[in-house]
């Protein structure tokens, strides 16, 4: 079935990635800054490899011979590291690396995890603007985030076809795979019901958008309803 190279593979929806792409049969190469730090993902069918999303280079030679690649890295581990080392340009470097370094490796395909901070609320704000219904100490990084998806879009024509699937509302890391999941828009889903996603079906829809393309060079949501 070829190979399937995921970046930042360490963190939750890289592992879930890694997880579901070896349950359909796919190799996985997966890129960490250290792979010392994570013994725990070597599997069979799976290799761990040092990289750097924000070099092209580095992209080229760890994504070279891949089906598809998909970008699931985060800068931080979590919002108590604080930000003050933050670098507000992470994204759009990862951005132009991997647009720039799988278009030389001959990787046509590309799957960001995104940001539901700057998904559109009931009152067409991102939801990143109102400070009821998101930390404002998180905003350094919902922004950073943004600016990465921007430059996907602005450089959209280019020879890798990429999509971002963002997850509309709570991300559940022990949630169970149910193996279904909706695809929204800019908004933040309507309605009385809770939206909420498991990593593990958010894992599903990324490797279906890897195994057979429905968007393309945009962003949507995606999303369940808690059921009641």
């Amino acid at each position: 079935m070829g190979a399937i190279v995921v970046f930042g593979a360490g963190g939750r929806a890289g592992r879930a990635v890694t997880a579901e792409a070896r349950a359909r049969g796919y190799a996985v190469t997966a890129v960490v800054r250290d792979p010392a730090r994570y013994p725990d993902l070597r599997a069979e069918c799976v290799t761990v490899v040092r990289g750097d999303v924000t070099d092209a280079g580095s992209v080229t030679a760890t994504a070279a011979g891949h089906v598809g690649a998909v970008h699931a890295v985060s800068p931080f581990s979590g919002p108590e590291q604080g930000f003050d080392t933050l670098d507000p340009r992470f994204f759009v470097k990862a951005a132009d690396a991997l647009l720039d370094g799988l278009a030389a490796a001959g990787v046509g395909r590309l799957v960001a995890v995104g940001l539901g901070a700057n998904l559109l609320g009931a009152d067409g704000r991102p939801v990143m603007d109102d400070p009821l219904a998101f930390p404002r100490e998180i905003r350094p990084f919902a922004l950073a985030h943004t600016a990465g998806l921007n430059r996907l879009r602005e450089r959209g024509g280019g020879p890798v076809d990429w999509a971002m699937l963002t997850p509309a509302g709570h991300l559940d890391h022990g949630g169970a795979r149910t193996g279904r999941y909706r695809v929204g828009g800019e908004q933040l889903p309507a309605g009385s019901r809770e939206p909420w996603l498991s990593y593990a079906d958010l894992a599903v829809a990324t490797v279906d958008e890897i195994e057979k393309p429905v968007r393309h060079r945009t962003r949507v949501s995606v999303f369940n309803f808690l059921e009641r």
